[in-house]
């Protein structure tokens, strides 16, 4: 199992920056990918980024040029720096893990973090 703990959401002005951060215990060994995904009131859970074991970075086109994906491997954390923050931001932010046994992928998922931003 592996046990996601999320940090950093909050209230924020439009054109503001907030950090989010995921810290990542338990079975941690073969994490393949992490990442962050959100969800607004009445939408479904869509990718905002992801880095690979090996740092490969993928961003949804909406945060592309805003947001900056990162992990620090010894600390088990990965991290979310968000720029230029718009009102359409505005969801719940969940920390993924994806960690693959054999030829299964299991997904990790923390407990959300709000992330408000008022225009």
């Amino acid at each position: 199992q592996v046990q996601l703990v999320e940090s950093g959401g909050g209230l924020v002005q439009a054109g503001g920056s907030l950090r989010l951060s995921c810290a990542a215990s338990g079975t941690i060994f073969k994490i393949n990918a992490m990442g962050w995904y959100r969800q607004a009131p009445g939408k479904q859970r869509e990718l905002v980024a992801t880095i690979t074991s090996d740092g490969s970075t993928n961003y949804a086109d909406s945060v592309k040029g805003r947001f900056t994906i990162s992990r620090d491997n010894a600390k088990n954390t990965v991290y979310l720096q968000m720029n230029s923050l718009k009102p359409e931001d505005t969801a719940v932010y969940y920390c993924n893990a994806a960690r693959q046994v054999g030829f299964v992928i299991n997904n990790y998922w923390g407990q959300g973090t709000q992330v408000t931003v008022s225009s």
